[in-house]
């Protein structure tokens, strides 16, 4: 990329986009391209259009999404795969309609299946049955990557896919029932501690595995990979394997997030564990084996990283009472 191309970012209000968007500004990219979803209804096919035609931006990175944690996706399956399905679809097409140099998707890594082998390596998609819990949302992503993998194979496009573990930092979403494991531990262990609560309950036995990744890691890996040159890309993917999973390569218990909440909090009181709730996936730990061999490893550990998302929420509090 050029530091005078004109990137779009979507999704640049989110957890993602956000940290992308300050990346971008980081290494001196000043042409960046962003829409609210006021400004831009990204399900609307025609308005999407009209957009990519206008503006023909030379990268596109697809950060827009519909998450939220086990909660959420069990409450609004048919919003997760409806909405995900059409802002990737409407964005990948038009992308390719108005002569996008470079895209890059950003997926999840719960496309891979519940009991795939672990660490989970890229060549684990598809193999298996999914985590019931977030399967709509999961079809979306894979879906999302073979939209890619497509469009190269019919048009000779260039658009990537990484595969980002468990995020977590500024601009996360801490709303009290549609957020991720961190954010949502974060505020109630924080409102807990204001409240004087004697205990805090948490979903599930504690026993299982989650990897995550300081969202500006995540950011820094996307401009990586996007920078990448074709030659170099298409020798280290397939063409109908191309996506490349980011994180850090080392998981942790729930319980030991859970301590680690605590510390980052300093709450005083007790944590009791509600076994009747699901854990989800016993274990999602990613190979980032293709991401270290092309020369890029992250630099945030987990607990300084949720110091810094903790002091993140304590100076926004103010944003999302709800």
């Amino acid at each position: 990329m050029n530091k005078n191309s004109k990137i779009y970012v979507a999704g640049h209000r989110g957890l993602a986009g956000s940290a992308i968007c300050r990346q971008l500004a980081q290494q001196g990219y000043d042409n960046i391209v962003t829409r609210t979803h006021d400004e831009l209804n990204l399900l609307d096919q025609n308005a999407v259009s009209c957009f990519m035609q206008q503006e023909k931006p030379d990268y596109v990175f697809m950060a827009a999404a519909k998450v939220g944690g086990i909660f959420a996706n069990n409450q609004y399956p048919a919003d997760f795969i409806y909405e995900n399905l059409m802002v990737e679809a409407n964005l990948i097409h038009q992308a390719f309609q108005s002569g996008c140099s470079r895209l890059l998707f950003l997926g999840s890594s719960c496309i891979y299946p519940k009991h795939a082998e672990q660490p989970m390596k890229e060549s684990a998609l598809v193999t298996g049955t999914l985590e019931p819990t977030n399967e709509p949302y999961a079809i979306a992503k894979i879906a999302g990557i073979k939209l890619c993998e497509s469009y190269n194979r019919q048009y000779g496009t260039d658009f990537r896919s990484v595969m980002p573990t468990n995020l977590y930092g500024p601009h996360d979403n801490y709303h009290e029932k549609n957020s991720h494991v961190i954010p949502a531990l974060l505020r109630r262990f924080h409102e807990a501690k204001v409240a004087n609560q004697p205990n805090v309950e948490v979903w599930g036995t504690g026993q299982a595995k989650r990897e995550f990744l300081y969202v500006e890691d995540m950011a820094a890996a996307c401009l990586y990979v996007m920078q990448l040159s074709p030659e170099t890309y298409q020798q280290n993917t397939e063409p109908m394997l191309s996506h490349i999973n980011i994180g850090t390569g080392k998981d942790v218990t729930i319980k030991q997030l859970i301590e680690e909440v605590v510390r980052a909090t300093d709450y005083q009181g007790q944590v009791i564990w509600n076994t009747n709730m699901p854990d989800g996936m016993p274990r999602k730990l990613l190979d980032v084996s293709r991401m270290t061999s092309l020369g890029w490893k992250y630099k945030v550990e987990l607990p300084e990283g949720l110091d810094m998302a903790y002091q993140w929420f304590e100076n926004n509090q103010g944003s999302f009472r709800q």
